[in-house]
């Protein structure tokens, strides 16, 4: 089996070192660590002509492309038209993503639970109906509708913080257009879970549930960012509450773009979490997620390329083997991420624990050939072990012989 994978971060990482444990890999335009597991290529994900050609000149199997902008961008489209089985949505199914608006919509349309949400294109009509609901006592999440990389986000517990975050989305323009549009959604409180799902035409199959740290200090303390750290699986969450989910999120969505015509083949991220006992859809992605892949690759096994496969061609997805132990992945991430971070730092990397493996994300060589930084999350320390106790230690082992100036990292994942 040969395989392409589009991308050049740490999901793609993740995706490009589990699947050449099956297959031939090749990866573009990659980073140094994905270079170390795999051949990569030099054609950007943003140059479709020259990934056809890329695609067909190796023979691939099939294509799958790991980051949300190509998909929306309708990268898988264009494979199709082409004749390239692919491993992800068309354009349409990926507005699931591109626009929470629509998302909230379908989600409404679809009875999928969720929270009770208002979508706007004008600030004066959002501040409105933010004072009214902060005046009943209902506090609110301000997302932007577009994609902020895991940044348009705020969780308001005053007016004041809501004005703040909607201005900044809406007048300043602070994630461009991604906050033309926003979504005022009723604030839900308690544990959040993702659960990603692998879908075919001819049926789906979930992966284990993994849990996210979004916010960037200790604590669930500091702004959001695109993740600081997973770990699965998650012992609360049983195969009860898994099937409830797919039953109540997974395949609902699913028959609404169906009913649309919008034929889906990739993966379903689900954001989920537990609001007073009862599972609630926060968001849907449609791609794996990012640092969610990184640990859960570490547990997926033999089998799992030919599903990637099955799914790309709308077959019927076999089964895979998935692992007992536990996981962990730590992101070490540049000093004032997800804020303004310099680029361009030495890495220096020491011995790593047994059972450990670094997922680089924003990585670079420079003139002289010297692993360095290049992005707000710079590599990601991921583990295993037979419990979440050590895993977690070997992934902080993992995570601490990470060192550039200004490194830092939550200490808490999975704690």
């Amino acid at each position: 089996m040969k395989l392409l994978v589009v991308g050049g971060g740490g999901r793609e990482h993740a995706l490009a070192w589990r699947l050449s444990q099956e297959a031939k890999v090749w990866c573009t335009p990659g980073n140094p660590g994905i270079a170390e597991d795999v051949e990569t290529l030099e054609v950007k994900a943003t140059d479709t002509d020259g990934l056809i050609a890329a695609a067909k000149n190796l023979g691939v199997d099939a294509v799958v492309v790991g980051p949300e902008d190509p998909l929306v961008n309708g990268l898988a489209d264009a494979f199709r038209q082409a004749g390239v089985p692919v491993y992800g949505p068309g354009a349409e199914g990926a507005r699931l993503e591109a626009s929470k608006a629509f998302s909230k919509d379908l989600m409404a349309e679809a009875g999928v639970p969720t929270a009770a949400y208002a979508n706007f294109t004008d600030s004066a009509n959002a501040l409105a109906y933010a004072r009214e609901r902060y005046a009943e006592g209902t506090s609110l999440a301000v997302k932007a509708s577009g994609n902020a990389l895991g940044k348009g986000v705020v969780v308001a517990d005053t007016f004041e913080e809501a004005e703040d975050a909607i201005r900044r989305m809406m007048d300043s323009r602070e994630f461009g257009e991604a906050g033309a549009t926003i979504v005022l959604e009723e604030r839900l409180v308690g544990a959040e879970f993702s659960l990603l799902t692998m879908v075919s035409d001819k049926g789906y199959q979930s992966l284990p549930v993994a849990q996210d740290h979004k916010r960037a200090y200790e604590g669930d303390q500091g702004p959001n960012t695109g993740g600081m750290g997973t770990f699965a699986p998650i012992l609360s969450v049983g195969q009860d509450v898994i099937e409830e989910t797919e039953a109540r999120v997974v395949r609902p969505i699913l028959a609404a773009l169906a009913a649309r015509g919008i034929s889906y083949r990739g993966t379903l991220f689900s954001g989920l979490m537990f609001h007073h006992g009862a599972v609630r859809c926060l968001e849907y992605n449609v791609r794996f997620g990012d640092p969610e892949t990184q640990t859960v690759m570490r547990l997926v096994g033999s089998g799992f390329a030919e599903a990637v496969l099955a799914c790309a061609r709308g077959e019927s997805i076999p089964p895979f083997e998935v692992s007992g132990e536990s996981a962990v992945t730590v992101v070490v991430a540049s000093g004032g991420y997800p804020g303004d971070y310099a680029k361009g730092l030495s890495i220096e990397i020491g011995d790593l624990p047994a059972g450990a493996k670094l997922f680089h994300a924003g990585t670079a060589r420079d003139s002289e050939g010297r692993l360095v930084t290049s992005g707000g999350r710079v590599i990601g320390a991921s583990a295993t072990g037979l419990d979440l106790a050590s895993a977690r230690a070997a992934a902080y082992r993992a995570a601490a012989a990470v060192r550039f100036d200004g490194a830092f990292f939550r200490r808490d994942i999975g704690g």
